[in-house]
């Protein structure tokens, strides 16, 4: 299966050593023997798990290639930390993964690896859904990024360890623990690791503890496109963390300087950010054609600093190996990773979706109900109070959510009642504030972040989409980010509007696997569906996504003013999936949420002055889609009309549909929407939003057509 292939960088190794002087007297005062040689062990496994990743996905046997050859020094970080320090990692970060494995008996760090490259449905962390860097026993939660995006993560998980420590919440970290993240230099130019950076040099400058340390691998060069010498040190030395540099290439550079950055981190409390030079060899993956854009000359300019030739040049000129002894060390660890090869690709693959799937799971979930009064913001409020109340882990921030308490007010009182630990303003920035309860949520916290336009969370989609409804997919349910993100949005607001306050779209949000999307209407569902979610994130580990209606915040009337028929009225759970239906019409069935939900109802009682008997469907939850509720209600009138205020391309009635026809429903079925259009400023809005002179006509069109 396995044949003799080599690379040039293998038989670069095996020359140079082969042409080593014996031992020539030197000392080395910065690493100790015992030390130095499992770090060269450590190295030698990275190396080698590359050379025969490179070989099986040749072969179509392997699925994963992106290497960690040249970025081996990173060995030395993972032996200056404890491996209860929690690790988000690079994909270059093989060293580092063997090193830490070498701290926890029971772990075979190299067949894990092949298992992850050959998609077997035994690997440890992902169970073969992709090849990630993770292990429970390690503290290494697995990450999928290649653009920075588990940045803003680290920073939640740092404050989450300090927060859990000061308000003695049960964390699966210890008090002093450092939050090890590593990175690349091209990916240190991305707007999510500058919003991190910037976030923790935030917290620095204000003195709020901060237990972090951010390791960039600076190899100067991103896939083909090349980093400016000197532009990671011009960017981050001196610009608010304390700075650290190394060459990574050679241990004793990294060895001392990894040891004093962690013991700086640890001992101050306080963010850092430790730069590593290393080197990129065999190309930025397999499928990489690195003379594409790199001349044989530059490549071959890059051999001497290969940091194994480096190492076996100082384990030589120390005389702790003669150079025989350091080639017998190479060749045994290849043909220990090439038969632990053979026995990963033999390994069963996952088969079926269901099984793939299965840690996307939304499980029903026990939620007690504690009636609320008042309209939607009064009822949201006191469910968050509730939820604070009886849940000491749980955590509300946002932009203005603390002192202000919300631009509407919706959680005034809040931060008075419950402390500036637990109801707190963050930065300005989305990716941050999601960062934050992606962190504060692996320290044990339920955190609450709140978003304050839905037109906002695009800024930072990446963090729901790539980070939060991955963790339980890539981890095998093994690790868990239960939060719930308010959002505030959609349209029909009065005064302050245009298409970033009265944003319909949530498109980009709908397709996301595994995430809860909640949109109330009204106060007692409101309460009613928070504490579902709740309840769903401590118990599942669920990602939900809370979408409140602006426009509905204050409403108090239903059809006449004063008529107070839109204030908490019911004391009513909220199941995951279940809609909540008005009036038994036997003519028509009405489908809609949150705005459309009192539109429809005045909707109803003008039909019924035309003879028509409607009842009206309010979805409330948007993914998953109640559909039982749905075709029991559609088949029991024969004719639906849905109401959808959002768009018509990639709206929510298009998953309606689908979900009625795919049921079996064949009765009448028509739709009216909005407009494919952004929403303009003032009287503008209202020629394209879904409005109930629209609903009106297609309901008579629906029930006489």
């Amino acid at each position: 299966m396995l044949g003799v292939v080599s690379e040039p960088i293998d038989e670069h190794f095996t020359r140079t050593v082969q042409a080593l002087s014996p031992y020539g007297g030197n000392d080395n005062d910065n690493c100790d023997e015992v030390r130095l040689l499992d770090l060269f062990d450590s190295q030698l496994g990275s190396r080698h798990i590359d050379l025969v990743a490179r070989e099986l996905g040749g072969q179509g046997k392997g699925f994963y290639s992106i290497g960690s050859s040249g970025h081996e020094g990173n060995a030395a970080v993972a032996a200056a930390l404890r491996p209860t320090d929690p690790a988000l990692l690079h994909y270059r970060s093989g060293a580092f993964h063997i090193e830490r494995a070498r701290q926890v008996t029971g772990v075979d760090p190299l067949l894990d690896m092949l298992l992850g490259i050959t998609a077997a449905a035994d690997e440890p962390i992902s169970g073969g859904r992709h090849k990630v860097f993770g292990n429970v026993a390690l503290s290494v939660i697995p990450m999928t990024s290649t653009i920075a995006s588990h940045l803003p993560r680290a920073v939640g998980l740092a404050l989450g360890v300090q927060r859990a420590a000061k308000i003695g919440l049960p964390s699966p970290w210890p008090d002093d623990a450092v939050v090890v993240c590593t990175f690349g230099d091209a990916s240190a130019n991305h707007s999510t690791a500058l919003g991190a950076l910037n976030a923790a040099r935030h917290c620095a400058f204000q003195r709020l503890p901060l237990p972090v340390l951010f390791v960039c691998e600076d190899n100067g060069i991103g896939i083909s496109v090349r980093t400016p010498p000197g532009w990671v040190a011009e960017a981050h030395a001196g610009a608010g963390l304390k700075y650290f540099s190394a060459d990574a290439t050679d241990l004793t550079s990294v060895v001392p300087v990894a040891d004093e950055a962690v013991s700086w981190v640890r001992a101050k409390r306080a963010p850092a950010f430790l730069h590593l030079r290393t080197v990129r060899l065999m190309g930025h993956a397999g499928s990489d054609v690195e003379s594409a854009y790199r001349s044989q000359a530059e490549i071959t300019a890059d051999y001497p600093l290969d940091p194994l030739v480096r190492t076996a040049e100082l384990l030589v000129s120390t005389g702790l190996l003669t150079p025989s002894e350091v080639l017998e060390r190479y060749e045994a660890k290849r043909a220990e990773v090439r038969a632990l090869a053979r026995d990963a690709v033999a390994r069963p693959k996952l088969a079926g979706a269901k099984q793939i799937m299965a840690p996307l799971a939304t499980s029903p979930v026990d939620a007690p109900f504690v009636p609320v009064s008042g309209t939607l913001a009064q009822g949201i409020n006191q469910a968050l109070g509730w939820i604070l109340a009886s849940d000491p882990g749980a955590l509300v921030f946002g932009e203005d959510v603390g002192r202000k308490g919300g631009v509407y007010g919706v959680t005034r009182g809040l931060h008075k009642k419950y402390g500036p630990a637990r109801v707190f303003d963050t930065v300005l920035d989305e990716q941050s504030i999601l960062g934050t309860a992606l962190g504060t949520a692996l320290a044990g916290f339920l955190p609450i972040p709140e978003i304050q336009y839905l037109a906002y969370v695009h800024n930072a989609l990446d963090q729901i989409r790539g980070e939060a409804a991955t963790m339980r997919f890539f981890s095998n349910d093994q690790y868990r980010n239960p939060m719930i993100v308010r959002l505030a949005g959609l349209g029909y607001q009065k005064g302050f509007g245009g298409h970033f306050h009265n944003d319909n779209s949530i498109a980009a949000l709908r397709d996301i696997p595994g995430v809860l999307i909640a949109v109330p209407a009204r106060a007692d569902d409101a309460a009613a569906m928070l504490y579902t979610c709740a309840s769903a994130a401590r118990t599942n580990g669920q990602v939900s996504v809370f979408l409140e209606p602006i426009a509905l915040y204050h409403t108090r009337d239903l059809h006449e003013p004063g008529d107070n028929g839109w204030l908490a009225s019911s004391s009513e759970s909220a199941p995951i999936g279940r809609a909540r239906i008005y009036g038994s019409g036997a003519d028509l069935t009405i489908v809609t949420f949150a705005n459309g939900v009192p539109m429809c109802l005045r909707v109803a009682r003008r039909l019924a002055s035309r003879g028509v008997d409607a009842r009206v469907l309010d979805l409330r939850w948007i993914a998953p889609l109640p559909v039982a509720d749905l075709l029991a209600h559609a088949n029991e009138t024969g004719r639906v009309l849905v109401a959808d205020e959002t768009r018509r391309t990639g709206g929510v009635s298009e998953g309606v549909f689908a979900a009625l026809l795919d049921g079996g429903y064949r009765g009448a079925l028509r739709r009216v929407t909005s407009e494919d259009c952004f929403i303009p400023l003032g009287p503008a809005a209202h020629q394209v939003l879904l409005d109930e002179d629209s609903i009106f006509k297609a309901a008579l069109d629906t029930v006489t057509g």
